[in-house]
């Protein structure tokens, strides 16, 4: 399996741009579109509304990974997550809990992603190391 890790830590860094990118996008969009809007000139959801954007980012993260593997920014980049347990297939609570620490991980523009994953021999960041999984090429 070590010859498959070959994936760096930039092509991660540009997929991980592409996904948030589209799903701050999103963000951005719906509540524009759909918010009301507030004192400070800008716009803010209440109610079961709030549910769009988190539903999205779900299906974007986890749900993509599911059903093709991958998500759009890691398909767009040819790389895709793998479990390090047993059959090497991704399951539904490995990608949540890489998605979980998104924000930890792509803090101040994925500096501590790049830090935890410059210092663990896998290239891990801390989502693949509680989910036990690697990124590859696919």
């Amino acid at each position: 399996m070590e010859n498959k890790i070959t994936v760096s830590i930039g092509d991660r860094f540009v997929a991980g741009l592409v996904d948030y990118s589209i799903i701050y996008g999103f963000f951005f969009f719906f509540i524009s579109q759909y918010g009301e809007p507030n004192s400070e000139g800008g716009y803010y959801i209440t109610g079961l509304p709030v549910l769009v954007p988190i539903i999205f980012w779900g299906f974007f993260t986890i749900g993509l990974e599911k059903l093709f593997g991958a998500t759009l920014g890691n398909l767009l980049l040819k790389i895709k997550p793998i479990s390090l347990e047993e059959n090497n297939k991704i399951t539904f609570t490995q990608s949540l809990k890489r998605h979980l620490l998104d924000p930890i991980d792509m803090f101040l523009f994925g500096f501590i992603g790049i830090i935890v994953m410059k210092n663990t021999k896998k290239k891990q960041r801390l989502g693949d190391l509680w989910a036990k999984t690697i990124v590859i090429k696919s």
